[in-house]
């Protein structure tokens, strides 16, 4: 088994060549097939479980291959993709509020009264948005993404704590966000903003397992 071990993780840096990340990777990998391998020690025939193994992670040349196909990809446009997106998202409610407030059109007024009625709804749908936020991420860039997760989260929650201050300091008229702004609403906004970054990390960690 150690040197079936041996052998992958020799040709798995060989077909790495002069990747910049290549000792973290190789590290990473060296925990997976002992995993790998305490999972599957009831295997005895060495082709089998070689089978096994390039089943369950792939073969050296295929993870490769990720490892570079990752390079390509951008830290940068991921992180402004998912802050536009939540931009997106309170500019969206924002210009809705705004018209709601401001006039009297009945079919608005339907669509406010549809959105307002299911709250919780609404909260849990944008938790899953900083759920895939934290997937994609540990997906596309793997144990390297971490940094990219802390400064896209955080650049991300601006439009989040802005809304907060304003409302909290009734810059925002309280009356405009009627019937949602109940002491229980806002206690569930509290609740669920704290529960953002560790939702974040979970689902990192999802989807740099699912990477592998």
């Amino acid at each position: 088994m150690e040197r079936l071990k041996n052998e992958f993780l020799s040709e798995l840096a060989e077909n790495l060549a002069n990747h910049e990340e290549i000792k973290s990777i190789l590290t990473e990998y060296d925990a997976h097939l002992d995993d790998f391998l305490v999972c599957h020690s009831h295997i005895v025939d060495e082709t089998e479980l070689r089978d096994q193994m390039y089943s369950r992670l792939g073969t050296p040349k295929e993870i490769a291959a990720m490892w570079k196909e990752e390079l390509s990809v951008t830290p940068s446009n991921m992180k402004w993709l998912f802050i536009a997106v939540n931009i997106f998202f309170f500019g969206g409610g924002a210009v809705l509020t705004l018209a709601h407030n401001l006039f009297d059109w009945i079919w608005l007024t339907r669509i406010w009264n549809r959105l307002t009625s299911f709250p919780i709804a609404i909260a849990f749908i944008y938790l899953f948005f900083w759920a895939l936020l934290g997937y994609e991420i540990g997906r596309g860039f793997g144990h390297r993404g971490k940094k990219l997760l802390k400064g896209t989260f955080f650049l991300a929650l601006i439009p989040n704590l802005t809304l907060m201050v304003l409302t909290v300091f009734k810059i925002i008229p309280h009356k405009w966000f009627y019937p949602l702004l109940t002491e229980t609403f806002i206690g569930l906004c509290i609740l669920f903003t704290l529960l953002l970054y560790p939702v974040c990390l979970i689902s990192f960690k999802w989807g740099k397992k699912a990477s592998i």
